[in-house]
This record gives C-alpha cells, structure tokens and sequence, in this order.
C-alpha cells in the first residue's frame, strides 16, 4: 500500500490536485478528488494506475493491480464535501474490516491534516 499511497502523492501534485479522501480497500479504491481546471480526471486515474502498477512490478507484484476503467461521480449541489469524505473512511467499518474509521490504516486525506474523523473534518 506505501507503494500505491506514494503514487497517488506524487500523481496529485503532478496534476494540482486535491485528494480530499482514500481509501485503499482489498479489491478497489475510493477516491474523492477535486480537479484543477483544464486537467482531466481520466489523465489523472491513468497516470495513477500506471505509477502504482509499475513500482508494484518493480518489487515482485505479478498480474494486474488495477481494473481497466474506473467508476466516478460527480458531487451533486447537495452533497457536502465533509458528507462524502465520511462515507469514503467509513467504507472499511462497513465493510468489518475496521471498527472505527481512524483504525484503519490504508484511508485518509493529502489536504485534511486530521482525517478519518468525522468530527475533525469541516469545510
């Protein structure tokens, strides 16, 4: 996971953006992720996937590490940014493999210092 968490630094700095909240689960990530004008958000997923692909295989990862598309959705007016970050830490408690978002050590945020909170985030 440092592998794929370091990939996604660098990959939002390359492209000015703000990674609100992750969350790498067994099988898939969630992202929630906020796209500076005049960059793409495929260029960015792309650019993610094939970083994290190539340092995995660097160190001895074999098959494929990531799923030839991605799903995405666009924040609906009524849709609070903190609201969603929530839901992203909160996906490894749902899924029992934590019992508080802040236990889990693979989710938190590049912009929010104090992330997996719920309490801690406000915009």
């Amino acid at each position: 996971m440092r592998l794929c968490l370091g990939a996604l630094e660098e990959t939002a700095k390359r492209f000015n953006a703000s990674v609100f909240a992750y969350c790498f689960m067994p099988d898939h990530l969630h992202l929630l992720v906020a796209m500076p004008s005049g960059f793409s958000l495929v260029q960015f997923v792309r650019h993610f996937k094939q970083l994290s692909a190539y340092r995995c295989r660097r160190e001895g990862s074999q098959g494929p590490l990531w799923q030839a598309r991605f799903y995405d959705h666009a924040l609906r007016r009524e849709e609070s940014l903190p609201d969603v970050a929530r839901y992203v830490w909160e996906n490894p408690v749902r899924a029992g493999l934590a019992e508080n978002p802040s236990d889990y050590s693979y989710s938190g945020s590049l912009v929010w210092e104090e992330a997996r909170e719920p309490e801690t985030v406000g915009v």
